[in-house]
């Protein structure tokens, strides 16, 4: 099998949009603050925009569409032709693991993310209580999950060309392949003799 371009393109394009969209989850994330109840004496939150939870989920299912291609199209490693062996199979084998890894570790920063953002906290509690605080997402998770979706592509894309070495030998598939015949001359040497 030999590395296709489109393919690598879609997996570069997919993984760096959802890149950008948690770079964007990281940046909106949803502000809160504390209001006082006009009707009586509890506290409740005031919660800003929550886009962050739509670009988190975004990024997620670009991430797993990416994923699922290569892993699709190199059929995961295990169901395939055997692969030659040699350094290209060990470090294929080698990005399949890191490639995986950082995907999980990515979706599960993207996922929880997204979750703990969209949770508001309601009513608090009576006024005399010091210090209230609403439930809001931690810096960092989105730009965690932007870091190993990053992580992810690299190690996407060494699997994808190390497994497309490996399954091939390192030789690339020639478009006209089949036996090279050279023309006949024949006629020539028969005329000649005779």
């Amino acid at each position: 099998m030999a590395v296709s371009i489109p393919v690598l393109v879609i997996v570069i394009a997919l993984h760096l949009i959802a890149f950008v969209l948690a770079v964007g989850a990281e940046r909106r994330r949803s502000t809160a603050k504390v209001v006082p109840d006009e009707y009586d004496e509890k506290t409740f939150c005031v919660y800003g925009m929550d886009a962050s939870t739509a670009y988190g989920l975004a990024a997620f299912g670009l991430l797993l569409i990416s994923q699922t291609l290569v892993n699709g199209i190199t059929k995961c490693l295990c169901f395939g032709r055997g692969m030659m062996g040699g350094s290209s199979t060990t470090c294929a084998i080698f990005f399949f693991v890191f490639s995986w890894v950082s995907f999980l570790g990515a979706e599960a920063c993207l996922l929880a993310g997204s979750a703990k953002n969209a949770y508001h906290t309601k009513y608090r509690t009576v006024f005399q209580v010091e210090s209230l605080s609403c439930a809001t997402l931690r810096k960092g998770v989105f730009a965690a999950g932007a870091a190993l979706t990053l992580l992810s592509m690299i190690g996407s894309i060494f699997y994808y060309w190390k497994h497309s070495k490996a399954d091939t030998g390192g030789w690339q598939k020639h478009q006209n392949e089949g036996l090279g015949m050279a023309a006949s001359n024949y006629t020539e040497s028969t005329e000649r003799k005779g």
